[in-house]
């Protein structure tokens, strides 16, 4: 009987972990009117053309008001980096990703005109199966090391271990006389 097993909410579980987590991080960000908002120990007091830093929940509530432009690093070229590190990786190995790589993707993804979206989908449809069927090989064969989960999204690294514990189980089923 495997020990660990994968379910939705493992990865719901994970994600809402990372989500929050991302959405707590500081954005550096201008402020296009003035405003003056005080939220439980945030407060904002800031003019038109301040900059200031605040936690990223906040921004996506300004931005929603258009009170505010966020002066984060591009997300497409971080993400446009990470598609061409899998594509030139060899096929037995894994480029590196950040735990939140999917939360970060996906919060790009939702503020993307549907065109954008759909065309970037396609390529990150490509991008998870060459990084799933690497997965699979890998941990059918090893257990996690360090440096190979110090490469894998938190989301990865749960799948990781659910196919290398089955894996194990398998093998020690179908073999069990002989191995």
């Amino acid at each position: 009987m495997p020990t660990h097993y994968i379910s939705e909410s493992n990865i719901e579980t994970i994600q809402g972990a990372y989500r929050i987590d991302y959405m707590l991080e500081d954005l550096r960000v201008t402020y296009k009117r003035d405003i003056k908002l005080r939220v439980d120990d945030i407060a904002i007091d800031a003019k038109e053309g301040d900059i200031s830093s605040i936690p990223r929940w906040v921004a996506k509530i300004l931005l929603g008001y258009n009170a505010i432009e966020i002066q984060e690093s591009n997300i497409s070229t971080y993400l446009s980096r990470a598609l061409n590190r899998e594509r030139i990786a060899k096929s037995h190995d894994l480029s590196g990703l950040e735990p939140d790589f999917y939360i970060r993707i996906n919060d790009y993804l939702e503020g993307l005109e549907e065109r954008e979206r759909e065309k970037l989908i396609v390529s990150l449809n490509s991008f998870v199966a060459s990084r799933l069927e690497k997965i699979v090989k890998l941990a059918a064969s090893y257990p996690l090391s360090s440096e190979l989960e110090a490469k894998l999204s938190a989301e990865e690294n749960e799948l990781y271990l659910l196919i290398h514990n089955s894996s194990s189980v398998f093998k020690e089923k179908v073999l069990r006389k002989f191995g």
